[in-house]
């Protein structure tokens, strides 16, 4: 199975360092010199990790291939991979990779497609474009994703009132400045 274990940052410094978003329970095993990662990018197939430390809470990775501050502002926001059958069937959360294109439903009405998920250190938000283009960034937690069916293709949403609502306010402003909305 192809598991999504990092999403890589912005440059640090000026020999080619990197943040990464880290996307795996394990970061110490997996994030190891010599560790080979598909990379989800035009132009580079694979990365080899030459160096990992910890600055503060961020994990900063140095790569073989990537030796300048130039070059690494080119990966910035590309998906490591790794090959695995490591993955327990009944953890109790989910992958990127099996969120995206996931439709969201609110009952039966279809109101859009995850895009992406975003993890954060107090909880992670589900990026949904709505039926009309707008972006929204959904709480994902049990009281408003309740389900999460990967074999049915969607997640059932009870968002609260005005949730879906708040972005198309502030983009009505912006067509029309100077007019409330």
């Amino acid at each position: 199975m192809r598991l999504q274990v990092a999403r890589i940052g912005k440059p640090h410094g000026i020999r080619g360092e990197v943040t990464v978003q880290v996307l795996t329970d394990a970061p110490e095993d997996r994030f190891v010199p010599g560790s080979v990662f598909e990379v989800e990018h035009p132009g580079i197939k694979t990365l080899t990790v030459e160096g990992a430390r910890w600055n503060k809470e961020i994990l900063l990775l140095a790569f073989a291939e990537i030796l300048d501050r130039n070059t690494a502002e080119t990966i910035r926001g590309a998906k490591l991979f790794i090959e695995t059958d490591d993955v327990e069937d009944e953890s109790e959360g989910w992958y990127e990779h099996e969120l995206v294109d996931l439709e969201a439903r609110v009952g039966d009405n279809v109101i859009g497609k995850v895009t992406a998920l975003r993890t954060g250190n107090v909880q992670d938000l589900l990026v949904v474009k709505s039926n009309d283009g707008d972006e929204v960034y959904v709480p994902f937690v049990e009281s408003i994703v309740p389900e999460v069916n990967i074999e049915g293709g969607y997640i059932l949403m009870t968002p609260p009132a005005g949730l879906f609502e708040i972005n198309r306010e502030d983009a009505a402003a912006d067509e029309n400045p100077g007019q409330e909305a």
